[in-house]
């Protein structure tokens, strides 16, 4: 498959910061495609991999995370999800089984020695439509559901 051109947008954005080596070896790759799967699936995107070549996901390991100001220790695993989405592809509803997703992900990824309780943080946020930009270029809804092919707003697709 050739990528699209660097021209083109990512949609969705996410990023996730876990603690340094909780998901280690083929665990990352599982986290990175079950993040993938949950936020096509919650965004209603096709299964055509050149629209989902748009979802990117990064995974940034921290070498430090403080629960309250301690160290989670050896029962708690946090993690943090932020995810950018184009204003109006998501409604109530979708947002909220983004987030049950996005968790559902995590925990589907856990290695299989983990014992400590998964602990998700997890923002979706809107990007104003105008607002988001890539190599010089501002992306508009319609521009999006061209790109993603979002099966709930095929009217606004050309």
């Amino acid at each position: 498959m050739d990528p699209p051109s660097l021209q083109e947008n990512t949609l969705p954005n996410i990023q996730v910061l876990i603690p340094k080596s909780s998901f280690a070896g083929t665990a990352r790759d599982t986290l990175i495609q079950q993040l993938t799967q949950a936020a096509a699936e919650a965004e209603q995107m096709p299964e055509d991999p050149r629209q989902r070549f748009y979802c990117w996901v990064q995974i940034n390991e921290v070498d430090a995370f403080a629960c309250g100001g301690q160290e989670p220790g050896e029962h708690l695993l946090p993690c943090v999800v932020t995810a950018h989405v184009p204003a109006g592809v998501l409604d109530g509803g979708m947002r909220r089984r983004y987030v049950q997703r996005l968790h559902a992900a995590i925990r589907a990824a856990l290695p299989a020695q983990e014992t400590r309780r998964l602990a998700t943080s997890i923002f979706v946020h809107d990007v104003a439509d105008g607002s988001w930009g890539a190599n010089g270029a501002l992306w508009r809804l319609p521009d999006f559901c061209a790109a993603a092919g979002y099966r709930h707003l095929a009217e606004l697709q050309p």
